[in-house]
């Protein structure tokens, strides 16, 4: 007679809807396994676009749509195109901004690894921000999502540091578990919702931290997010809008995110000793 598998050894018990608590743990066990070998403390997380592209290959697409055939919809191509290249801005931005976020918190006298650049992991501004990390030789995390429309993890996460999601609630779990600030950049609707979800968060004292929230780009979040009318009808408090900070280039956000840093989040290493190894505490 064939022995019958151990339970946590078969695979169709594993994926069926009866385990689907199992795996709801497992994506909150693996990751925490991860950053406590890593020495991870926390992060700094970047939000922003997919369909950001670098300046070289931006630039690229449109020089070869210029030297192509014209067909019918060469003017919509070529518009889209050059408005490619115009964001392309936001994808450089990020990437110099991760390099010298990285490049200060590797300076700091902590023997773990402090405010580490982390994205979704895939490409765009996350493949960015993860790029600008790698390039100042500091770790830097991608935490991805299986989807079946989107492409794969970037090639600048740290080894070790690229975790694949099946659900999205635990993915923006340990966004949020982790972070002491995030920077937003133009996106869409999924860089509107993590931004919201982290805002309610932060509104509603479900964070047992102080968050700093940057919005990059004016020209951009300022034509998609006027919350004015919601405080003049009574819907958030004057101090809600006071959760956002506005900038516009890598600097200015840099200064935002240190000054925030160092004010609330850089405390002597045994007011941490409580906490578990290489993961900071967190409420709920």
């Amino acid at each position: 007679m064939q022995n019958q598998p151990l339970a946590y050894y078969d695979p169709d018990f594993l994926e069926s809807d009866e385990a689907r608590p199992i795996r709801i743990v497992a994506e909150y066990l693996e990751p925490l396994r991860r950053f406590r070998d890593q020495n991870i403390q926390d992060t700094v997380v970047f939000f922003g676009s997919a369909r950001v592209h670098s300046r070289l290959d931006a630039e690229r697409a449109l020089q070869k749509l210029r030297d192509g055939t014209r067909g019918s919809d060469y003017e919509a191509a070529l518009k889209r195109s050059s408005k490619a290249v115009e964001w392309s801005r936001y994808y450089e931005d990020a990437r110099e901004l991760a390099r010298q976020l990285t490049l200060w918190s590797r300076s700091l006298p902590s023997p773990r690894h402090r405010f580490v650049v982390c994205s979704g992991g895939g490409p765009g501004i996350m493949e960015a921000a993860n790029r600008g990390a790698h390039e100042a030789g500091g770790k830097t995390i991608g935490l991805n999502i299986r989807l079946p429309f989107e492409q794969g993890a970037n090639a600048y996460i740290t080894p070790g540091l690229h975790l694949e999601f099946h659900y999205f609630f635990m993915r923006k779990f340990w966004f949020a578990y982790l972070a002491k600030a995030l920077v937003i950049f133009p996106g869409g609707f999924g860089t509107l919702d993590e931004l919201f979800e982290i805002l309610t968060l932060a509104q509603t004292k479900k964070l047992s931290k102080q968050m700093c929230v940057v919005l990059y780009g004016r020209d951009y979040w300022e034509q998609i997010l006027n919350l004015t009318p919601m405080e003049e009808w009574g819907a958030i408090n004057t101090a809600d809008l006071q959760l956002m900070r506005w900038v516009d280039s890598p600097e200015e956000a840099l200064e935002q995110l240190r000054g925030h840093l160092m004010e609330h989040h850089l405390v002597p290493e045994t007011a941490q000793e409580n906490q578990a190894p290489g993961i900071a505490k967190t409420r709920g």
